[in-house]
């Protein structure tokens, strides 16, 4: 049964949770219009529209791309940097189409949940290519309400398995016949699809090497399907390094078979028989596609086919995965009733629309309960998540429209200012498409600790010393800061701006995720926020100048008639300071 449709309007408080979720945060401006629209009219925007491909970056060195040509192997650049760069500014719809901004962000959102799921350490697969052209597959399959029935998660988990970065990460290249190297395969199981079941709930006991949902058995034999694929990258001349195998339907590299197509000599091509968990099912060579007995790259895709056919027929490969989107887009405590009935509600949209990502999501954020919005209600999920250091980095950033350079035409500042990004994302405790283990970062799995996993004493400094640099005085014209006077100038009119309470009032609305009835003054039983935080927000604003008689008073004098302005300039620093320093702002 379909999640139940919320059918309102939206208003401020449900707009901003869902562009916060659904994208990389949102404009004053959208928030604004969203407000206005119902959950369906909102959705039809994020998602409902053709969008471009991706403009190549190029290496500031050479001036030219390095991806599809390969030519700039002996370059000194640092290339997995500039991918990593380039992909942040995807992130920000950095050169997009104002219309198409926002559904842009929105994919980009998807194309980096699937990383947090078919994860990718930066540090194991060691080249800017494959991190790329995995990237790429990522966000052809990230949209996905195509008619065409190879576009959907479960195709994109067969392309997955003979992705030249997943052979790399996970070493498959390294999985041949007589000596199986298991590592992917395991993971597959484990990580990638069926999972082990709910976390915090006790399954039934079983033998060792029984995962309840798969066996040991079943990675066995999954590592003898999934053997004799090697890395495609031809690296036999200096100047040129190209791919040798593109996959058909996506138009992208892949692996290759070792040996050749006709003879993929290094694959396992006995019978292989899986547990109970799948009726003992026999995955084996289909002999039209083999070669005189011997395997061939066809006949090898299709038994990977066969497999990953067999792990999505187990109903608990659907639920696993729509935890999955759970915990990433609304928030991470999953427990039996909840799994039973929004969970299954879920997996049963994606097994009805063919594994396909797409009307998931649309369902989720059309659905009461994304809002909680269904009766009987009492307690939301509104500010219930930690915000990521790449979602407070890129939202900040979406909100104050902070321009990187254009990585086309100064590409050289572009990858500059990127690499002090990414180093920003490290002190915050996000190691940007490099986490610790192949089970991806913390946040988004680790139970029962999951987004807590973002805050420490240091990572929480290292998050408030990123707001201060921003709203620091720009001296370096290349610096990434913000103009707060001309920021509050170009979005409030004088009645507000001028009028210190109404401007913290009218800020929180966008700033911070619990911002209805907001009152000064007790009582303020029904606010989003209580009387002394918002009172500490206009200390900090107003009260710094010891010598104001009349701080409020003394604001609007100065706002109005545009006198001391090194003084507005200064309050402002401190009321976005205290309001964005605050925890409330590193919660959405």
């Amino acid at each position: 049964m379909p999640l139940p449709a919320f059918t309102g309007q939206l208003g401020f408080k449900r707009a901003a949770h869902l562009l916060h979720r659904a994208s990389f945060g949102p404009t004053k401006e959208l928030i604004d219009s969203f407000s206005t629209l119902t959950a369906a009219q909102a959705v039809a925007q994020l998602f409902q529209q053709p969008l471009p491909d991706p403009v190549l970056p190029i290496d500031p060195i050479t001036g030219k791309e390095w991806f599809y040509s390969g030519i700039n192997p002996t370059s000194k650049g640092d290339f997995q940097a500039y991918f990593k760069g380039w992909f942040l500014a995807q992130m920000l719809s950095q050169g997009i189409a104002p219309n198409q901004a926002l559904a842009y962000a929105t994919r980009e959102k998807v194309v980096f949940f699937i990383h947090t799921v078919l994860t990718t350490i930066q540090s194991k697969v060691d080249d800017s290519r494959l991190l790329y052209f995995q990237n790429q597959l990522f966000r052809l399959f990230a949209f996905d309400t195509s008619a065409t029935a190879k576009v959907n998660f479960k195709e994109l988990t067969k392309k997955a398995c003979v992705d030249n970065a997943m052979l790399k990460v996970l070493d498959g290249y390294l999985n041949v016949n007589g000596s199986p190297q298991e590592n992917f395969a395991r993971e597959l199981h484990e990580l990638f699809t069926i999972g082990r079941g709910l976390e915090g709930v006790s399954l039934p006991s079983t033998a060792q090497g029984d995962y309840f949902y798969y066996q040991e058995l079943d990675v066995q034999q999954a590592a003898k399907v999934l053997s004799g694929w090697d890395i495609s990258l031809d690296a036999t001349t200096v100047v040129n390094t190209l791919f040798t195998s593109i996959d058909p339907d996506t138009k992208l590299p892949r692996g290759k078979v070792r040996g050749s197509a006709n003879n993929a000599s290094s694959h396992d091509n006995s019978a292989k028989t899986f547990s109970k968990y799948f009726g003992n099912k026999q995955i084996k060579p289909d002999p039209l596609l083999a070669t005189g007995g011997n395997a061939t790259e066809a006949s090898v895709l299709d038994e990977v086919s066969q497999l990953i056919e067999q792990i999505y027929a187990s109903p608990e490969t659907a639920r696993n995965i729509c935890r999955r989107i759970y915990r990433f887009y609304v928030y991470h405590a999953i427990d039996q009733p909840l799994d039973d009935a929004i969970i299954a509600s879920m997996a049963a949209t994606f097994i009805a629309n063919g594994f396909k990502l797409q009307p998931v999501l649309e369902e989720l954020f059309q659905s009461q309960h994304f809002y909680d919005a269904a009766g009987g209600v009492d307690d939301d999920s509104f500010g219930g998540i930690i915000k990521s250091p790449l979602d407070i980095m890129m939202g900040t950033f979406r909100f104050f429209n902070v321009q990187l350079p254009d990585y086309i035409t100064a590409s050289a500042d572009f990858h500059a200012a990127t690499d002090g990004l990414i180093r920003s994302l490290s002190l915050m405790g996000m190691n940007f498409y490099d986490p610790f283990d192949v089970a991806g970062y913390d946040a988004y799995h680790q139970y029962p600790i999951y987004h807590r996993s973002w805050i420490s004493t240091n990572y929480l400094t290292q998050r408030y010393e990123f707001i201060n640099t921003l709203l620091m005085d720009k001296t370096d014209p290349k610096a990434l800061t913000i103009d707060l006077v001309a920021f509050v100038k170009s979005k409030f009119s004088n009645a507000i701006a001028g009028d210190a309470k109404l401007l913290i009032i009218e800020l929180a609305k966008y700033l911070l995720p619990l911002n209805e009835n907001l009152t000064f003054t007790l009582p303020d039983t029904n606010a989003g926020l209580t009387a002394s935080r918002l009172n500490y927000f206009l200390t900090a604003f107003i009260k710094s100048p010891q010598i104001d008689v009349d701080p409020e008073g003394s604001w609007t004098f100065r706002w109005n008639k545009g006198v001391d302005p090194e003084t507005v300039r200064n309050q402002l620093k401190n009321l976005f300071n205290a309001m964005m320093q605050s925890p409330e702002y590193q919660l959405y």
